[in-house]
């Protein structure tokens, strides 16, 4: 027998959470670089456009199948269409086992870098000894598995709590605190001498950069930055109550992982400039970069260990909500959440092992030609996320329009914005979502060729 449903405690209590899932390390370590890879402010044109057209609506979807089933990922889907939609469900709670367990060695490295900035141990480093520092520390067999682990305990005491005295509670005191590092960051970064070159670059548009290549960046940048396709929204939602108003819920949630986003670029691309460092850096940006930014501004070590403190609370927010659509799956086979948290969090700390060994001793063990934290993240980001958007779209545009609108509207007629956000369901963010699948696996130049394109 299935345990009796909890719900959240306030809608701020899901507000918070939910941005929470939504904000995570790919806003503040990926985007920035991103938007420095691919023109600047054309980009975040490009993107904010993309987030709030189709990444809202997609999230919306996930939310509104949660707070109508009232139920987990998978039953979900049992319960309000042909069964056939539950294989959405277990491919969501398979993603997020799979990501979980390779977000928290990424999430790892950043409590030792808070460690390392707090002690100072990185002071009178340049870019070249950082980078050193850094390949050593993420080769090493020891070091980043013990981080790793400190980091699913913390995921684990979170989950323990439950949805409102746990995941609610640890969103109201973390996005807060969240954000106030940002602005302190953002703050410092901008009255650099020479930030101004990184403002320009960051905020005035180049539209003669802009390519396909761009539009796709954008595109897949506002999909997985919302945490869409991995079952966490909808397993968030499910524990929404029937007053909650699901658009202003959606748009809310999509405002504030937007606004971490555009801060966090803020608060890294002036800094870079300023100190003439490479805004394109890619992942190194974060982890070298960085580091050496901080090292050569006055505070320093202070605001190189809010960054990363920063980074660590983001990863935190995001973690928690990958392991609780596992935690709603098994609730309803009747385990306990003591039981199915704990559990599953020691086995996704298993198989963050080999990713964090694939960094180095086993980094010439290849699987179709990716080490196994790649292949981790290939398999997720390039195939199980894309495929389960897609579907979330289609179920929810096509199979399941009027019960969807009911969760949406009420008793009142369908006005403009829900009718946009169907059509939008239904015609573009499949055809949206079919590209980053196809980009995702290298085969979008092909058929661009195949067109004439």
């Amino acid at each position: 027998m299935s345990a009796k449903r909890e719900h959240w405690g306030s809608r701020l209590g899901f507000i918070m959470a939910t941005a929470g899932s939504a904000v995570g390390l790919g806003n503040i370590w990926k985007f920035p670089y991103m938007a420095g890879d691919n023109g600047g402010a054309a980009f975040i044109i490009i993107y904010l456009a993309l987030v709030f057209t189709i990444g809202l609506s997609v999230l919306l979807a996930e939310i509104m199948i949660g707070r109508a089933s009232q139920s987990d990922a998978v039953n979900a889907f049992k319960k309000l269409g042909p069964g056939f939609f539950s294989i959405v469900g277990y491919m969501g709670i398979a993603a997020a086992f799979m990501i979980l367990s390779f977000y928290c060695v990424v999430a790892g490295w950043t409590i030792d870098y808070v460690i390392k900035f707090a002690s100072g141990a990185f002071s009178g480093m340049d870019a070249d000894a950082l980078g050193q520092a850094f390949g050593g520390f993420i080769s090493d067999p020891v070091q980043p598995i013990i981080y790793q682990a400190i980091f699913v305990a913390l995921t684990v005491m979170v989950v323990l709590g439950g949805v409102a005295n746990g995941i609610e509670r640890a969103g109201k005191i973390l996005m807060p605190i969240l954000f106030l590092i940002l602005i302190a960051l953002v703050i410092r970064s901008v009255t650099l001498p020479g930030a101004g070159k990184g403002l320009a670059f960051f905020l005035a548009p180049d539209f003669s950069k802009i390519t396909g290549e761009t539009i796709m960046a954008a595109l897949g940048q506002a999909f997985f930055s919302l945490s869409l396709g991995m079952g966490a929204i909808l397993t968030y939602g499910s524990y929404l109550d029937r007053e909650a108003n699901l658009g202003k819920s959606a748009w809310q949630v999509t405002f504030l992982d937007t606004s971490v986003a555009i801060l966090a670029g803020l608060a890294i691309l002036p800094a870079v400039f300023a100190f003439g460092m490479d805004p394109g850096a890619g992942p190194g940006l974060t982890f070298v970069t960085l580091p050496a930014v901080f090292m050569s501004m006055p505070g320093g070590i202070f605001f190189g260990t809010l960054f990363f403190l920063l980074l660590t609370i983001a990863a935190l927010t995001s973690s928690i909500s990958l392991l609780e659509p596992l935690v709603a799956f098994f609730s309803s086979k009747g385990y306990t959440r003591k039981q199915i948290t704990v559990t599953s969090g020691f086995l996704s700390f298993l198989l963050g092992i080999p990713c964090s060994l694939a960094m180095g001793i086993w980094g010439d063990f290849t699987i179709f030609g990716k080490n196994f934290f790649d292949l981790m993240d290939f398999l997720t980001s390039n195939l199980i996320l894309p495929i389960g958007g897609f579907l979330i779209a289609i179920f929810v545009g096509w199979v399941v329009t009027p019960r969807a609108l009911k969760e949406v509207c009420g008793d009142d007629a369908p006005g403009l914005l829900a009718k946009t956000w169907i059509f939008i369901l239904r015609f573009i963010a499949p055809v949206a979502i079919l590209l980053i699948l196809l980009s995702g696996l290298g085969l979008l130049d092909d058929l661009q060729a195949a067109l004439g394109l």
